[in-house]
Order: C-alpha cells, then sequence, then structure tokens
C-alpha cells in the first residue's frame, strides 16, 4: 500500500503541540504562498512582525539590504519582479525568530545570484534552526544533513 497520509507532533518544553505553540515557532516559504501586494518591503516586515518576531540582531533595513532589496524598500510588492518576491518571502521566513523554518522550493524564480543568496542566508542565519526543505532540485537541499527521497516510498 502506498503511503499518502500521515502526521507530524513535535513536542516543545514539555508543551504538547497546539495550533499556537505551532505558529509561534514555525516559519514558512513557498512560491505559491501570497504577499500584501499594496504594502511595501517595509510595510511588509513590520506588519509580519507583529505576529512572528523577527531576529532582533538586524533592523528591517539591515534585512532588506541583506536580500537584495534596499533600493526596493518603499516600492508597492506589486511592482516586484517574481525574483524580488521570492526573496522577501525567503527574508520573512529565514529572518523569523522560531526554531523551526519549512521551505517549499526556495529557489524558485531566483537566478544564480538569488541562489547563492538563499545560500548564504542559511549558513549566516540558519544555524540554529531544524529546517525541513521540499525540493527536486539538489542546490536547494545540499546543505542538509539527511535527505528523504519520496521516490524511495513510491508503490511500497
Amino acid at each position: 500500500m502506498a503511503i499518502n497520509a500521515g502526521k507530524v507532533q513535535w513536542f516543545l518544553k514539555d508543551e504538547l503541540q497546539n495550533d499556537e505553540i505551532i505558529y509561534r515557532n514555525t516559519a514558512i516559504a513557498a512560491p505559491y504562498l501570497e504577499l500584501v501586494e499594496e504594502m511595501t518591503s517595509t510595510e511588509f516586515l513590520h506588519f509580519h512582525s507583529k505576529f512572528k518576531p523577527l531576529i532582533n540582531t538586524l533592523s528591517i533595513a539591515e534585512m532588506l539590504g541583506l536580500i537584495g532589496l534596499e533600493k526596493a524598500a518603499n516600492k508597492q510588492i506589486r511592482n516586484f519582479s517574481s525574483g524580488m518576491k521570492q526573496r522577501l518571502k525567503l527574508g520573512q521566513a529565514i529572518f523569523s525568530n522560531v526554531p523551526l523554518l519549512l521551505l517549499d522550493e526556495p529557489c524558485t524564480n531566483l537566478d544564480v545570484e538569488g541562489i547563492a543568496l538563499y545560500q548564504h542566508l542559511i549558513a549566516t542565519y540558519c544555524q540554529q534552526k531544524t529546517i525541513v526543505v521540499s525540493s527536486n532540485d539538489p542546490v536547494e537541499y545540499s546543505f542538509c544533513q539527511q535527505v528523504v527521497s519520496v521516490m524511495d516510498y513510491k508503490g511500497k
């Protein structure tokens, strides 16, 4: 029988999981997640920080500089290229002060420079995080210590 469903459960400091604990401790970036396109990137990160704290060692301006969006800090997201939007999604997830980072096809719409930036951000800001990457591209998960291939379970 093919595996097509399951359940993930985690425990944090002796607390059984619940939706609020999961939300507070998880960040996600995925190409299908939408951004608030009427906001600027600065407004978006401020807005996001009201729901999930960002790491406190960097200002929002510094974060935008690190993801290459400093010149677009006051530009509406609706006017961003798909690569700029992906950089912003990655920035809001990677710079969130959470222990678990979920990344679905994190390099979608990124050029070679953007992929190098992604790898740098992971190496620099995610050393203390558990990262789960869903991807078919080894470039996106080459840093992972453990790889689970869905193909190993197809037809079982």
